[in-house]
């Protein structure tokens, strides 16, 4: 872990990406960042003991460039990057959307850049983060990707052609459950129970959900079958949410996200 990274733009994913690499084993003194306010830049220093530079000092000292500006801030930031990165530069980018031949256009021909979607779930070192190589990216770049985004979670290599389907499950996937349990807090209340313990009983029941989930190694509809018995109250419940087109909505969801993933790729911000 001797080589130097920047990551550029450090808002609450960059820093959570910062925090956990210090966590794994990085030494602060290695890792280099940028942010659009001055005294942001200083805020970081004073937290984690990294060192602030501007985006052109980045591009010169760093080995790996991590971007995690804005979708529709890249283009400008590469045409201030692009004098200053040599072809030996990793270039990784964590911005929705955007293809690695829009980085691999406008940067020194051959400069190896790997494409990341990562999720909120980063800030507390759950994030599922999907990686995938550009035209000159290779397995060794792959990996110290992987070490890089390893610090905050789990990471998973997909063909650049599966971004945009990842992106619409996991990248904006924690948005679908916070508003579930939105949802089901509202039905809580509405059943009589007072918000604090409405969300407290929906919280616990999604964690514990999600850790069955994750550990079992079950199929999610035995999961779910066994929890439904005949006649009983859950089944009652899964009726109402098939008479009103929930999974079906769940599919309609998704594909609207990954088609606006889609539309940003293709340069449409609107």
């Amino acid at each position: 872990m001797t080589q130097k990274v920047a990551v550029l733009g450090t808002g609450k994913i960059g820093e959570a990406l910062l925090s956990g690499m210090i966590r794994a084993g990085w030494a602060p003194a290695d890792l280099l960042v940028t942010a659009r306010r001055p005294e942001r830049a200083e805020e970081l220093r004073a937290r984690h003991g990294v060192t602030p530079v501007t985006n052109a000092e980045a591009a010169k000292t760093a080995d790996t460039l991590i971007l995690t500006v804005k979708p529709q801030d890249m283009g400008t930031l590469l045409d201030e990057l692009a004098p200053h990165v040599p072809a030996d530069r990793l270039v990784i980018s964590g911005a929705a959307g955007v293809p690695t031949d829009f980085f691999e256009e406008r940067l020194t021909p051959g400069t190896p850049v790997v494409r990341v979607m990562t999720n909120t779930p980063a800030l507390v070192d759950e994030a599922m983060s999907v990686i995938s190589a550009g035209t000159h990216a290779t397995a060794e770049h792959l990996a110290h990707a992987e070490e890089i985004f390893g610090a905050v979670g789990k990471t998973l290599r997909v063909p650049e052609s599966q971004q945009d389907a990842c992106t619409a499950l996991s990248g904006s996937g924690p948005a679908y459950f916070f508003y579930l349990v939105e949802a089901m807090t509202d039905a809580g209340i509405l059943l009589g129970l007072p918000r604090d313990k409405a969300h407290d009983l929906i919280v616990q029941s999604a964690i514990g959900a999600a850790t069955m989930l994750r550990d079992s190694g079950e199929h999610p509809v035995k999961l779910r079958e066994n929890v439904t018995s005949p006649a009983g109250t859950t089944i009652s419940a899964i009726r109402e949410l098939e008479n009103h087109g929930v999974r079906a909505a769940l599919i309609a969801a998704l594909e609207a996200a990954r088609d606006r993933s889609r539309e940003l790729a293709s340069g449409n911000n609107g």
